[in-house]
Parts: C-alpha cells; structure tokens; sequence
C-alpha cells in the first residue's frame, strides 16, 4: 500500500527555506563555478547556521561567557608570572609571591572550569541543531515530487545526510574555540600594547605578511575542498549502485569492470583529499615559522631594551609568553578553517536540498476529501514529465464507484503514468483528475492517500517484521486484523512457516521471501488498509500461475465495493475488468468489454489474438481478477 501525505507549507514562506534553488541532480552543481558559489555562501550559509542556532541561544549565552571567562584567564597568566617577577621576586617579597601562587592556581581552575563548560555546552547546541537540520532534510525528502527521486542517486542523498552534516557536526563543535582564538588575539594586542609599545610594533610587524598568505591561500583551499566533497558524493552514488544491483553485477560476470571503474573514482578522490589536505597543512609551518621569527624579535630587540633598563625582565618574560600564546590561535584557526571550509561546502550542499521547491503541494484552502464513493474522472488530461513533450494527451474516462477499469497497451504507452497522475504523485498539465466531482488538486494529498490505495508490480518490504509491514500505513490496524486479512489473501500458511511467525523480521526488502510471497503481503497491506479506491499497477506480473490462482479469489473479495484502475499485460487476468481502456502513445484508442474488443479488429484484439498474454495466463484454468475461470485459448 503506497500512500503519500502532504504539507500545506509553502516554500516560500518557510524562513528555513529563504534561497530557492533549482539543482536537483549531483552533477549539476558543476555549472556554477566555485568563486560565484562562494560568494553566496560566505553571506547566506553562516545565516543559516544561525536560523538553526537560534532556538538554544541561552546556553550559547552562557558558552559565550564561559569563553570570555576562559580568555580572561589565559590572558591573566602571563601578567601575573610579569607581577611576580617585577614586584615579588625583584623586591624579595614572599607574602606577595604567595599571594600571585595562589593566584596562578585559581586562575588555572578557572581556565579548566570554563574550558569544560564552554565544550559541554556547545556539544549539547552542535547536536541539538544538527538532529534539527536532519529532521528537516527526511522530511523534504518524504515531501519531494516523485520526480526528484527518479532524477536523485541514493548514494548522494546518503552523502549529503551523512557526511556533509557530520562536516558541520565538526564545525559547529569547534566554534566555540574559534570565538575564543579571536579574542585572545584581540587582548593580547592590546596588552602588548600597552606593555611597551614599541616591543609590540617590533613583534606584530610579520603579521601583515601572515595576513597576505592568507589571502593568496583562501580561494585555492576553497575550491580544492569543494572538489573533495564533490568526489566523496561521486564515490558514495557508484558505491550505492553497485550494492543495490548486487545480483545483476554477479549475474553478468561486471565485478573486474565495476572494480576498475570505482578504482578510478577512489583514485580521483583521493587525490582531491590529498589535495585539500596539503592545502589544509601549508600554513601550519608557516604559522610555525612566524612565531620562532616573533620569539627572535624579542629575544633580540626585547633583550636589548633590558640590558640598557628600558624594558623590565617581567615585562620581557610576558612579552615571550604572549607570544606563544598569540600564535597559538592562530595555529588552532588555521586548523578550524579547514574544518570551515568542508563545513561551507557541506552546508551549500545541505542547504541547496532544502531548497528545492515542492512540485506538489497542498493549496492555501485545501481541505480533507473525507468520505468517497469512489468515482474517479479523468477529463481531458495532458501531462510530461517534461512539459514540452507530453507522453499522456487527452485522456477522458471515468470509473464509477465499485467498477475494475483495465488500462492494457503497449511498454510505455503511458498506464503506469495515468495511475500516478489519479495518486497526485505528479500534477496535470491540462485537464483535472477528479474523485467523487472534487478536483484533488483541491483537497489535501494526505485525505487522497487515504482513500486510495496503490499495489505495485515490484513489492517494497521494509527491514520490519511481517506484522509492521502489514500494517504499515494503518497503525491502528490490530494483530487480528493483520491476521485476518493474512488469511483471506492466503498469506498466512508461509507466515506462520517463518521462525517468529507475525514477529519474523524480514531481510531487505524482504529478500528472504519469495517474489509471490512478497506480493501476498502487499496485498495484505492493502486490504487492511481497506481504501476506497484501489490501484493495481501490473501487481500479478512477477507471480506465477499457481500463486496467482491463490489471490485470485481473494482479489475478487478486495475488490468487492471498490473502485479499481487496474494495470494488466496478462490479458487474461482482465477479462470480466467493467471497461477495459487500451492506451497507445499516450492516448486511448480503445474502449469496451473484453468480449466486445476481441470481436473488433483493433489494438486489442491483435493483441490476443496474438499471444500478447503470457503462457501462464492461457496454460490452464487461472482465475481473472473477478474469480470468473479462464478458457485455454
């Protein structure tokens, strides 16, 4: 039972949701260039963080303080070693010399105190917001038109939900400290400043070179670690594919080939880490360098300043101390910034997802449809995947309430497209669909899911157990009910056959069942679902004769006053169908009873008479979806 729920929030009103952005697939990222994609983040990425951030903002508060009380007491102990030297050891003063020991210690317990503060609460924020921005991403993903997921690689959705927000996770966690790096650097300035002015000028003279490799280095590493996100994401879709489609790779003997392709994207990969990387690494040494050449400086110029009794021996020993201190930041912010810059491209990639407009949305005035008869119209509908080239063109029927309508034609003659457009998993481009005279663009998508239920031709189980599954979309559904409609289906033998019975947890995608066995339970999804209109898009297709001849009966009872639009390439199976609809290249050619169209010459009739059906459906007595006997032919 396929059912689909919707949101009446437009996204253009949704705050969380402020820059609209086109790219739907992975590649597509490759038409704008890294500097333009920069220059929007660099303003708009860091507003969002903020926009998630925003609901704790107390203990942000309160980390923000524990930062400064850390920065005040990294900053105190150099000044206080200056005091002991310059006023307690100078002056042989021991009573003072006490007094500043004592003191070192409690600044030092300050400084553990509001480092372990600042790293609690900080972790609790990064956690909180990054569960928040997971939440949002499931559920853009759940609210996206059908037409993302068929465009959208598994492996790249996983990528994004993963490993671009564990690269905020890792931002967001180190922001803190980054707060704390800037303002040590802006007070030990000032300190130094005021220690002895022209000491400072003489230290702080490299910076400006530092500042300048900044420069020069910063766009490079940009667009080196926006490479590297992007061939991790590669990596993840080739990886993605080749497990799902595990059977066919081993079926078709394409492990050499697939291991030589996906070497290729490890390969790349790897280099563009390994690029980033050396990016990332090459101003360590240099942060490195700057600081042996400051030590120097005050080594030289400051101890030249002692000897001749213009500088004190504390004020020196202060001035080496800060010194360490000032670069250190500015190692840890090197460090960070790295961090930054997978953050940034993470965020754009995360944020370019929750951005893209929902295609099918509720209107402002939707309501739930309630009730149904179950009548389901079709009135010149026209509809493409791509509005230029319509694959569906003046499609008019209608199904009355408790009437099997068979849509039978060619591959890619448009049926499967017609059921979908009645489940509003995409919207009309001319003509209306409409149930019971309400036009579903007009009602809520989540009361459709409730009124009509869908069985596909290749069942969906989930890693649940078997009574989960059944009642998937019916929670409220008891173990009886599952049990019972189990029965009436003639699932209920195997079910009991599994080790836990109702409580046997299925494999993925339920593979330790068979193809039929799958099938029973999703028509025992269905029926306990018990929805109003039923769609059955080719749903005995994978089932053999003996399998199919078990639901057959129990088809007929499912269907029992309920509109059916059904899906059927074994003509025999639709023989007794209310109305059979023969669609060809996206139009109807062809309506009428089964019997009337078999003594035509058109579409139809070629095609029974033509074997169309498969030798399981005219090998014997199966059962059409009605329970009426099937000729051999």
């Amino acid at each position: 039972m396929a059912n689909t729920s919707g949101s009446t929030q437009d996204s253009s009103t949704d705050p969380k949701r402020q820059r609209p952005a086109s790219v739907e697939e992975e590649h597509s990222e490759l038409h704008e260039s890294d500097e333009q994609m920069f220059a929007q983040l660099d303003s708009t990425v860091f507003k969002r963080f903020f926009y998630y951030a925003s609901p704790y903002k107390r203990a942000m508060l309160i980390a923000t303080l524990a930062v400064i009380g850390f920065t005040l007491a990294n900053l105190s102990i150099p000044l206080i070693v200056k005091f002991g030297i310059d006023d307690a050891i100078r002056n042989d003063d021991s009573s003072l010399l006490s007094v500043i020991a004592i003191s070192l210690v409690g600044v030092a317990a300050m400084y553990w105190f509001t480092s372990f503060l600042q790293q609690i609460l900080i972790t609790r924020v990064a956690l909180k917001v990054l569960y928040d921005i997971r939440a949002d991403m499931f559920s853009q993903l759940q609210r996206l038109a059908l037409s993302f997921s068929d465009k959208t690689p598994v492996g790249s959705l996983m990528a994004r939900m993963f490993g671009d927000v564990g690269a905020l996770q890792e931002m967001l966690e180190s922001s803190i400290e980054i707060i704390g790096d800037v303002l040590t650097l802006v007070g030990i300035v000032v300190i130094l400043l005021v220690l002895d002015f022209q000491l400072a000028l003489m230290t702080l003279a490299i910076v400006p070179a530092l500042l300048i490799i900044r420069l020069v280095w910063q766009p490079i590493a940009r667009r080196a670690f926006l490479r590297m996100r992007r061939n991790s994401s590669i990596v993840g879709v080739y990886l993605d594919q080749n497990v799902s489609g595990i059977r066919v790779v081993q079926a078709l003997n394409r492990q050499q080939e697939n291991h030589g392709i996906m070497g290729g994207k490890v390969h790349t990969y790897f280099w563009s880490t390994v690029r980033a990387a050396r990016l990332g690494g090459i101003l360590m040494p240099t942060v490195e360098l700057m600081t042996g050449t400051a030590l120097a400086v005050v080594l030289v110029y400051g101890g030249g300043r002692v000897l001749d009794g213009t500088t004190e021996v504390g004020t020196m020993v202060a001035f080496l101390l800060f010194v360490q201190r000032f670069f250190e930041p500015i190692r840890t912010l090197t460090m960070h910034y790295a961090l930054l810059q997978r953050a940034v491209a993470s965020g754009h990639r995360i944020f370019e997802l929750l951005d893209i407009p929902l295609e099918i949305v509720d209107k402002a005035d939707a309501r739930p449809i309630g009730d149904v008869d179950g009548r389901v119209e079709f009135k010149n509908v026209t509809f493409g995947y791509d509005p230029e080239r319509p694959i569906l063109r003046n499609i008019s029927f209608v199904a009355e309430p408790g009437q099997t309508i068979a849509l039978v034609g060619p591959t890619g003659s448009g049926k499967t497209s017609i059921t979908a457009l009645a489940h509003r998993f995409y919207d009309v481009q001319e003509g209306s669909v409409s149930i019971d005279g309400h036009d579903i663009r007009d009602v809520t998508q989540e009361s459709i899911g409730g009124v009509m239920g869908m069985v596909l031709q290749e069942p969906f189980l989930f890693s649940k157990t078997v009574l989960e599954n059944v009642r998937y979309n019916t929670v409220g559904a008891t173990r009886e009910d599952v049990v019972s409609a189990c029965k009436i289906i003639g699932a209920h033998d195997f079910v009991m056959q599994l080790d836990d019975g109702y409580d046997s947890t299925l494999e993925q995608r339920g593979s330790n069942l068979s193809v039929g066995q799958r099938q029973l339970l999703s028509f025992a999804r269905a029926l306990v679902a018990d929805p109003k209109i039923l769609i059955l898009d080719e749903a005995t297709a994978n089932i053999d004769s003996y399998t199919e001849r078990v639901i057959q009966v129990a088809l007929k009872k499912l269907l029992e006053g309920r509109t059916a639009l059904v899906i059927a390439h074994r003509l025999s199976t639709i023989r007794s169908a209310d109305q059979i609809i023969v669609v060809r290249d996206g139009e109807i050619v062809e309506t009428g009873t089964h019997d009337g169209l078999v003594d035509s010459t058109g579409l139809y009739s070629q095609l029974w008479q033509t074997n169309y059906t498969s030798f399981d459906d005219i090998a014997g007595n199966a059962d059409d979806i009605s329970g009426t006997p099937v000729a051999s032919t």
